[in-house]
């Protein structure tokens, strides 16, 4: 080999092991601390183990609810339900017979066509849950929802033991979609113990048990979320209650089932979920079991539900009308209307008292109002607390029969004084574009078929007089139309034109 070619290999394989002393991990000529040390392995301590208290504290707690959960689970039931459905069906049945499609029917004269619209039944099944209320010798009564059983043909209980019975439908309540169905049978049947809804709060432990989507003896667990709650308008759901809230899981087919307390006792029947899904998302509403025991009752004693009828229309009062009326308090039922000759009338209610109380129970509101005045008894009579231009009066009132659908329109031609009267606020000026001086209060709704709606009192009519005197507030108004007279003539200002209604108070 060439000696300078191989003096240059030589260097150059001596400058790669120079460098490579240099570039390739430590050497003894580094300090020690450079040199990279062994990571430590980090453990995780294994959990302590639970002491005996601890263990103890969960084991009461398990068997409490393995207690409660035996209670409920045999008074609740399994209810299997056919509905029989009419459906309308096309003058010429296409569908039914193919060559009816194109050369229109083949069975018949066609000089007779068929022209008589029929019906086609459709047989619909159903599924929820009920609660065992009642046992009279052999009759069996069990507690469900109307939207279960309201409409079905055919009824069948699962009982929690597996036994079976045919039952049929006795009385319902669409207004709290409550029904009640019953079952024969001399053997022994447990029947739940009714608790007292009137005594839950929100943070309360509650038990959900039923038959959600065909699971049978379903149990949940969770708390009251709330209590008080409201159907919202247009919701298809019973209007004449309110609803315990909770978040134990409820599903389809719970519907009718128990809300339990710790105690075992039934303080509610599941009702309802609030889901965008179909599916618990933690939402489920009950019908209080207070509500509920008059509809029991009623239906056993007499085949259907009598709804107290007080013969008001009422509502919330606003912050001005509450100032205008000298109510200092922000809760009650603001009485608009009374109906001549109702039991509110004989006992002396007026139009523009506030209603606070009924019996024993605060009235919250309107809404309240109705269902309080609901549960109560007709020929019963309840002691009403109101608060009339700033003074509480306590009237007592003979309790009458809800009337019938059909007759409330003959109801309302009694309505007095057949409309709402409202402070007439700088903002409602403005949004009417009224002056200052053209008056102090206007008309806000108009009852239908009343009289003030025959005489042609508007809603934006504003008061101007009664009687000749001038009205310059809500509490004037009240005052002037509660009088001791017949015939009052009202001066109203309607599109800047003053007008003379007469108003006659007939009982």
């Amino acid at each position: 080999m060439n000696l300078p070619i191989l003096r240059r290999s030589l260097t150059s394989i001596l400058f790669l092991f120079v460098f490579s002393l240099f570039s390739c991990g430590p050497t003894a000529t580094q300090p020690a601390e450079a040199q990279p040390q062994p990571q430590a392995q980090t453990q995780t301590p294994d959990p302590s183990p639970l002491s005996k208290a601890e263990l103890g504290t969960l084991e009461t707690y398990q068997t409490a609810l393995r207690k409660v959960a035996q209670k409920v689970l045999p008074v609740v039931v399994e209810i299997d339900v056919v509905e029989v459905v009419k459906q309308p069906v096309p003058v010429f049945d296409f569908f039914g017979n193919p060559f009816e499609f194109f050369f229109g029917p083949q069975d018949r004269d066609r000089r007779t066509p068929r022209t008589q619209p029929q019906e086609r039944e459709f047989r619909k099944q159903g599924l929820g849950s009920g609660v065992i209320v009642r046992k009279n010798g052999k009759t069996v009564y069990i507690l469900t929802n109307n939207h279960v059983a309201g409409n079905a043909s055919e009824i069948k209980v699962t009982l929690y033991d597996g036994r079976q019975f045919d039952a049929k439908l006795v009385g319902t309540d669409a207004r709290k979609d409550l029904a009640l169905v019953s079952f024969e049978t001399t053997e022994p049947i447990p029947v739940a113990e009714l608790g007292d809804s009137d005594k839950v709060q929100v943070g309360d432990f509650a038990i959900a048990v039923g038959n959600p989507l065909g699971f049978e003896s379903t149990v949940t667990f969770g708390i009251v979320s709330a209590v008080g709650r409201k159907a919202k308008p247009g919701m298809d759901v019973g209007s004449f209650t309110d609803y315990i809230q909770t978040d134990a899981a409820i599903n389809p087919g719970n519907s009718g089932g128990a809300l339990a307390n710790i105690y075992g006792q039934v303080i509610g029947i599941n009702t309802w979920i609030a889901s965008q899904s179909g599916g618990s998302i933690g939402l489920g509403f009950a019908i209080p079991i207070n509500n509920a025991k008059k509809v029991i009752e009623d239906i056993i004693t007499k085949g259907s539900v009598e709804y107290g009828w007080l013969g008001v229309n009422s509502g919330d009062p606003s912050k001005e009308l509450r100032d205008s009326m000298g109510i200092k308090t922000s809760t009650g039922a603001f009485v608009f209307d009374v109906f001549l000759g109702s039991p509110a009338d004989k006992a002396g209610i007026q139009p523009g008292d506030l209603i606070v109380r009924v019996g024993n129970s605060e009235v919250k509101n309107s809404n309240d109002l109705v269902r309080l005045v609901g549960n109560l008894s007709p020929g019963k009579t309840t002691e009403f607390q109101v608060i009339r231009f700033g003074e509480t009066r306590t009237v007592t009132v003979r309790m009458e029969a809800r009337k019938p659908e059909s007759e409330l329109d003959k109801i309302a031609r009694k309505a007095w004084p057949g409309f709402s009267a409202v402070a007439l606020t700088e903002q409602i000026r403005k949004n009417l574009n009224l002056g200052s001086d053209v008056g102090k209060v206007i008309i806000g709704n108009v009852t239908s078929n009343s009289p003030a709606d025959s005489a042609g009192l508007r809603t934006g009519d504003i008061i101007r007089e009664i009687n000749g005197k001038k009205i310059n507030s809500v509490g004037d108004f009240y005052r002037e139309i509660n009088a001791n007279q017949k015939e009052f003539m009202i001066r109203i200002n309607r599109s800047g034109n003053d007008f003379l209604i007469g108003l006659v108070k007939e009982r």
